[in-house]
């Protein structure tokens, strides 16, 4: 369950990553980091009483996942 889940956030972080960055611009990193985790606990396709439970759970991995599609970002800029 949890690998089919931790794939769909690596998803949704690069949609996440995206519209915090189409939204927010340059310069406001903290705030588009917050908007982005909001956003993938948001769509994280579970039942909605679970969602906070799974976004204690897999926090560090939707950090990290977020940080991921920065970087991924970056590099297809370049």
């Amino acid at each position: 369950m949890f690998s089919k889940l931790k794939e769909t956030i690596k998803e949704l972080a690069k949609t996440a990553v995206l519209k915090a960055e189409e939204t927010l611009g340059s310069q406001k990193g903290q705030e588009k980091k917050a908007m982005a985790i909001k956003y993938i606990v948001n769509h994280i396709p579970v039942f909605a009483p679970l969602k906070p439970l799974i976004s204690i759970l897999l926090s560090t991995f939707i950090d990290n996942a977020v940080e991921f599609a920065v970087e991924y970002m970056k590099s297809e800029v370049l």
